[in-house]
C-alpha cells in the first residue's frame, strides 16, 4: 500500500469510527459554534446565483441544507461525506426538511460525480483530509460546470488556532502516547499552508484562485465543554475507549485548561482559517 493509499484508508477507517461517531453525537454543539463558518458560504452561494451546488465533507449536513435554503426551490444541493455515521443522520434529517437536498455516501477524491453537473463546489472544514489532494480537486473540478466557482473554508496553522490544540496540550502528561501533528499530512490542519493550497489548485486544473485569511469568532455554550472535550478531537478518540478513573483525571484536567476561554456563560475562541476562492475554466471543465 503507498502512502496516499494508507493514508485514505486511515481517514476512512476513522470517520466511520471513532471520528464519525464523534461528530453524530455531538452535531448540534458542533453546528451552532460553526454556524458563522456556514454563514460566510451560504453568502457566496447567493451572491454565484448558483443553482446546484455540491457540498464537499458535508458531514451530518448542516451546511448543505442551508445551502439549500439559499438556493429556494429552485436549485438543489448534493453533501457528500465518507462517513457512513454522519450521512445516516443527515439521511434522517432530510426525510423532515422539505429542501431540496441529497446526500451521497463516498470519498470525494475518487467518487465519479456526472460531469460538468455542479455551478458551485462548497466545504465548510472538508477538504483538508485527502490523502491525494491534487486527485481530489481535479476530481471536483471535472464535475464541476465551465465556470463554475469553488469556495471553500479551510484551518490556518495550529500556531495560530491554539483553542483547537488545547486539550491536547493540556492531556499529554497524562496521555504521552498522544499521536503528533504532522504537518501537511490529511487532518484538520493539513490546508494550513497558504502556497500548498494554491499549488494544489493549480495542479489539479482550477483557475482565478485567492486564498484569504478570515479570523471568525465561535463559540458554544460552557455547559457542553465536557461533552465537547469528551467526544472531540485526538484527546477525544482516546477518551471514547477509556476506563475510568483515567478517564475522569483527563476529563477534569483538559476542561480546566478551557477556563481562559470562558466568558459569559460561553466558551469563545478565535477561529484562524482560510477563505479560498477559485473557478473552473471556461474552455475545459472536463479535461
Amino acid at each position: 500500500m503507498d502512502v496516499a493509499s494508507q493514508a485514505d484508508d486511515e481517514q476512512c477507517k476513522l470517520w466511520n469510527g471513532t471520528a464519525g461517531r464523534a461528530w453524530v453525537e455531538t452535531r448540534d454543539v458542533l453546528e451552532g459554534m460553526f454556524k458563522p463558518l456556514e454563514d460566510l458560504l451560504v453568502q457566496a452561494v447567493s451572491d454565484a446565483a448558483a443553482s446546484y451546488v455540491l457540498d464537499i465533507g458535508c458531514g451530518t449536513g448542516a451546511t448543505t441544507f442551508a445551502a439549500a435554503r439559499a438556493l429556494g426551490l429552485d436549485g438543489h444541493c448534493t453533501g457528500v461525506d465518507i462517513s457512513q455515521p454522519m450521512i445516516a443522520a443527515a439521511r434522517a434529517r432530510a426525510e423532515g426538511e422539505g429542501r431540496p437536498a441529497d446526500f451521497i455516501c463516498a470519498d470525494a477524491q475518487t467518487y465519479p460525480f456526472a460531469p460538468a453537473s455542479f455551478d458551485m463546489v462548497i466545504s465548510r472544514l472538508g477538504v483538508m483530509f485527502f490523502a491525494d489532494p491534487v486527485q481530489a480537486f481535479a476530481n471536483l473540478r471535472r464535475a464541476a460546470r465551465p465556470g463554475a466557482a469553488l469556495r471553500f473554508v479551510a484551518w490556518r496553522g495550529a500556531a495560530e488556532n491554539p483553542f483547537m490544540t488545547t486539550a491536547e496540550r493540556a492531556a499529554k502528561p497524562l496521555l504521552p502516547q498522544l499521536p503528533p501533528r504532522r504537518p501537511d499530512a490529511p487532518g484538520q490542519f493539513g490546508l494550513a499552508d497558504r502556497k500548498r493550497i494554491e499549488s494544489i489548485l493549480k495542479h489539479s486544473g482550477w483557475d482565478a484562485i485567492a486564498v484569504e485569511p478570515v479570523d471568525v469568532g465561535l463559540s458554544f455554550p460552557a455547559t457542553e465543554l465536557t461533552r465537547y472535550v469528551s467526544w472531540l478531537g485526538p484527546v477525544g478518540t482516546m477518551l471514547q475507549g477509556m476506563e475510568e478513573p483515567l478517564r475522569a483525571e483527563v476529563i477534569d484536567t483538559v476542561r480546566g485548561a478551557f477556563d481562559r476561554y470562558l466568558d459569559a456563560g460561553e466558551i469563545r475562541f478565535t477561529a484562524a482559517c482560510w477563505m479560498v476562492a477559485a473557478r473552473a475554466p471556461v474552455e475545459a471543465a472536463n479535461g
